[in-house]
């Protein structure tokens, strides 16, 4: 894979159709977004490659599920001119700053929550009929529903709360959902019983209609960091109590596509190879490994070698905002650079799929 900065996995049967036919636009079912924050910048020429050129050869519904930063490009998918929109994403998310009252070294979670949907409602305001309405996507959007201790905000209760869903989730991930359901918004045409490109049976879950009144709250729930973001609470035509980022239950969407759509792929740019389920695995290893629900999954993913050229030697991520303090433009430098050098990415799967060759795709 040497000089390649795109890699390219795939579950058995997904594999399986490529060997046998190729890739091809009228394949894809779903399409998930993870979370991860910044990280999620080095796939903005993929995302501008696959649906603004490559989908749109095809005419089946799309199923677009995502996750805080997942979330907001999957949304972003779903608007007219999803290129131009997909530039304004990359150049407003870089171009993020917050004032620090003296004697902090992080923004309130009050300032960053005000500030972020004021950018919300720049971004979408007026433009929601094109992603409630879109003619073939089906936009999820996940959100994490705390439950006793983790009901309301609190600034006791929710630090304990937090506390038990750690030590439950170490035990099993099921365990988890006694503290927090994965909540799922979902677009569609009111006439539409809504469906989810998932079997939900692995987790606590609940799924509500997406409209214009709980557009905006889901999505910047959906976003909302614990402790960095304030929580969103009693959001519209969903069941009330705080909501948090849908990376807490569902981090890169380690989701069971393979029994909903047993006969469409799943397409996900991702930022590696691993799928982890939840926020809170992130230290257990043994659950990053691919299982049977990704069958069906095609993960494109950049190699790390080439991970290790990009400013810093790795991925934009959260801890630049401490790396580079107040220094937004070296900050917005580094980061402009990784995303420019992220066109490799989308160049690359453009050219494998002239030919599909089975050969550079591996095992995920």
């Amino acid at each position: 894979m040497t000089g390649h900065a795109l890699r390219i996995y795939a579950g058995p049967r997904a594999r399986r159709h490529i060997d046998q036919h190729g890739l091809r636009p009228q394949d894809i079912s779903v399409v998930p977004g993870a979370a991860g924050g910044p990280k999620g910048l080095v796939l903005g020429p993929l995302d501008r490659f696959v649906f603004g050129q490559w989908l749109s050869r095809s005419a089946q519904p799309v199923h677009l599920v995502g996750a805080s930063i997942g979330a907001w490009r999957m949304a972003t998918a779903c608007l007219d001119d999803a290129v131009a929109a997909f530039q304004r994403l990359e150049r407003d998310y870089i171009a993020q700053d917050y004032e620090l009252e003296p004697g902090r070294r992080t923004p309130t979670a009050r300032h960053v929550s005000e500030r972020f949907a004021q950018n919300l409602q720049s971004f979408y305001g007026g433009r929601l009929a094109e992603v409630l309405a879109h003619p073939r996507y089906r936009l999820h959007i996940i959100t994490s529903r705390g439950r006793h201790l983790l009901g309301r905000e609190h600034r006791v209760a929710t630090p304990l709360g937090y506390l038990g869903a750690y030590l439950c989730n170490g035990v099993h991930r099921r365990a988890l959902g006694a503290w927090l359901e994965r909540v799922v918004f979902s677009s569609g045409p009111p006439a539409e019983a809504l469906s989810l490109p998932f079997d939900d049976r692995d987790y606590r879950t609940r799924q509500v209609r997406l409209t214009e009144a709980n557009f905006q709250p889901a999505l910047q729930a959906s976003c909302a960091i614990p402790f960095v973001l304030q929580a969103i609470h009693d959001i519209p035509g969903a069941p009330r109590g705080a909501y948090w980022d849908g990376g807490i239950t569902d981090y890169h969407l380690h989701l069971n596509y393979a029994a909903s759509h047993p006969q469409g792929l799943v397409l996900y740019p991702h930022f590696q190879k691993a799928v982890v389920p939840g926020w809170l695995d992130k230290a257990w290893r043994w659950r990053h490994g691919a299982t049977a629900f990704l069958d069906n999954t095609i993960v494109l993913a950049p190699d790390p070698q080439w991970i290790e050229r990009l400013p810093n030697g790795k991925l934009p991520d959260r801890t630049d905002f401490a790396r580079y303090g107040t220094d937004l433009a070296a900050r917005m430098k580094a980061w402009h650079a990784a995303t420019a050098a992220s066109a490799q990415l989308a160049e690359e799967f453009a050219r494998w799929l002239e030919r599909c060759d089975p050969h550079r795709v591996e095992a995920l």
